[in-house]
C-alpha cells in the first residue's frame, strides 16, 4: 500500500500527479576550473529522482549526482535534456530551459 494515497503500489497515482504539477528548470552552472554542469531543479522526492538521474546519466554518458533537490550532470546537455525528460513522462510545457541562471 502507498503511504500517500492509500492505493496498492500497482495502482498508485502519486508519481503521475507529482509529474503533472511540476515546473522543471534546466540551466547551466559553471564550477571551479571552468567545468560546466547541467542542473535540473524542482524535482520532488515523490518522483524518485535517483531513478531519473540514473536514466539521464546512462543516456547522456556522463557523471552526475542528486543533492539539495537538484540533479547535477557533468557537461553541457541543454540540447538533449528536453527530449529525454519528455521520454521520461514530463510534458514540454513543464520544462523550462535557460541558458544562464
Amino acid at each position: 500500500m502507498c503511504p500517500n494515497c492509500g492505493l496498492p503500489k500497482e495502482l498508485c497515482i502519486c508519481e503521475t500527479l507529482a509529474k503533472e504539477q511540476m515546473k522543471i528548470e534546466v540551466y547551466l552552472d559553471k564550477r571551479k576550473y571552468g567545468k560546466t554542469m547541467t542542473v535540473v531543479s524542482n524535482i520532488s522526492k515523490d518522483m524518485n529522482p535517483e531513478e531519473i538521474l540514473s536514466t539521464l546519466k546512462k543516456k547522456l554518458a556522463c557523471g552526475g549526482t542528486y543533492k539539495n533537490g537538484k540533479i547535477e550532470l557533468q557537461g553541457n546537455h541543454l540540447r538533449k535534456i528536453e527530449e529525454l525528460l519528455i521520454k521520461l513522462g514530463f510534458s514540454k510545457d513543464q520544462i523550462e530551459i535557460r541558458s544562464e541562471k
